[in-house]
């Protein structure tokens, strides 16, 4: 078996609110900084539909447990 697959998971490090763009950005080695950017421009541009995607978000990403799968 593969033990090398990357999880989505919200981040305990590089967080503001929850951790869901710091997780989503360490999952697509980004930096978070510019998840939160683009996570707030289509916010603004669907009228806050990306709040509601946040929130979802938050409620079904679990919390990244600190340890390193090897």
């Amino acid at each position: 078996m593969d033990n090398n697959v990357k999880k989505l998971m919200r981040s305990r490090g590089n967080r503001m609110i929850c951790g869901v763009c710091g997780g989503i950005g360490e999952y697509l080695n980004l930096d978070p900084t510019l998840v939160r950017l683009i996570w707030a421009l289509c916010s603004l541009a669907s009228v806050g539909m990306g709040l509601i995607l946040y929130i979802i978000a938050a409620v079904v990403m679990p919390e990244d447990d600190g340890i390193i799968d090897a």
